[in-house]
């Protein structure tokens, strides 16, 4: 029986590790055979510390290891970091992602991936393992970050300024119909914003200027609810592999209504 000592003085034996990846799900073990032996042993070793530990303790064991490991290598990869924080900027974005920043998207993805993932040992096991394995899923992370960022963004503007940013793209119609339609959609159905009288000149610039008010946590939840986790990360790849994807310009979205619109 061969016995092999790990990080923290624990000692693992070999023989187990083949007894708990013949226990694993159908779909985690398809996907673990795929794995080189190294990264197969690594996660049989968590594998071990998971079953070992009460149920109530697992899913922050696997949150806390995720997210520890991915960020030190994500703030390791200063070119990546560079290109989304310039992005950022560009979209007068001042989210800073520091090591606490990237810890709650890394949590916020599992949950977006899969909203009952908690309930869901086998799914949320393979989602924590393949973040820190897979490179492609590692930029996703930041591809949903800049997304993610971007339709906060929008549900925060008012309905004029979400058609001037529609108006400065080269699709419009389909921007319409990806982005702005579902996020009015959302504002009517809470109660954010409601057109009522809409056909009506005055009633229609009451709603359509109003700039919606949205707690930090129900903005989030608004934004999970109202786009799927793929639409998401392809709004983010999209921006950084090309940089003229979404037109904006902040000073033409964000001025003031122009006045002299009514008489004195």
């Amino acid at each position: 029986m061969t016995k092999e000592k790990y990080g923290g003085g624990l000692i693992f034996e070999q023989s187990s590790s083949e007894i708990l990846f013949e226990e694993l799900p159908p779909e985690t073990k398809q996907w673990a055979e795929s794995l080189p032996w190294e990264q197969r042993r690594h996660l049989l070793l968590l594998c071990h510390l998971i079953c070992v530990s009460p149920p109530d303790v697992q899913a922050e064991f696997l949150d806390n290891y995720t997210a520890d490991g991915l960020v030190s290598r994500k703030l390791q990869d200063t070119d990546t970091q560079y290109r989304v924080k310039k992005y950022l900027e560009k979209f007068a974005l001042n989210t800073d992602l520091s090591e606490s920043v990237l810890r709650g998207y890394i949590k916020q993805f599992y949950i977006h991936s899969a909203r009952d993932v908690y309930h869901q040992p086998e799914l949320y096991f393979q989602l924590v393992f393949r973040l820190v394995f897979s490179t492609e899923e590692q930029n996703n992370i930041l591809n949903y970050i800049l997304g993610f960022e971007l339709l906060k963004l929008m549900f925060q503007m008012s309905w004029l300024q979400q058609e001037r940013v529609y108006q400065l793209q080269k699709n419009q119609e389909e921007f319409i119909k990806l982005y702005i339609k579902p996020i009015q959609a959302a504002h009517q159905i809470n109660g954010i914003i409601v057109p009522e009288g809409r056909k009506k000149f005055f009633a229609k610039r009451d709603f359509f200027v109003k700039r919606p008010l949205i707690k930090y946590k129900k903005l989030v939840e608004l934004v999970m609810a109202t786009f799927t986790i793929d639409v998401v990360i392809e709004l983010g790849f999209s921006i950084i592999r090309d940089p003229n994807f979404l037109v904006f310009d902040y000073e033409y979205i964000f001025q003031p209504e122009p006045g002299g619109i009514f008489p004195d």
